[in-house]
């Protein structure tokens, strides 16, 4: 599953720098799909979700730092475990239930982000 960042965040920004995906953003800041992938124009993911991997969407949280579902992989492929859950320091970052994806998909979702 993909990982969230509660509202206990500090804002600290050092999960920022480990995630591996580019799916973590400062609080307010707009994101895309592209940046930190391979990603351009048109894409459609395994999942069959269809999006314009440059088309800039609104921040999800103007408070604190965000991850973005469709980008994280828990850092499969990567790393042996979320290096954002490895560095926080209070602990914000936890698995998100309502995007639950098994290690083959996100595996998957790597290789179709980063391996074209």
């Amino acid at each position: 599953m993909a990982l969230i960042i509660t509202d206990k965040c500090i804002n600290c920004g050092v999960c920022e720098t480990e995630c591996p995906n580019h799916a973590i953003f400062p609080p307010a800041e707009g994101w895309d799909y592209a940046i930190g992938t391979h990603l351009e124009g048109m894409v459609s993911f395994p999942n069959g979700e269809s999006v314009n991997a440059n088309k800039i969407h609104p921040s999800l949280s103007y408070d604190y730092y965000f991850i973005i579902p469709g980008k994280c992989t828990e850092c499969v492929g990567f790393h042996d475990s979320s290096r954002c859950a490895a560095v926080c320091p209070v602990d914000c970052c936890l698995p998100d239930p309502d995007h639950w994806e098994s290690r083959d998909e996100l595996m998957s979702k790597k290789k179709f982000m980063h391996d074209q």
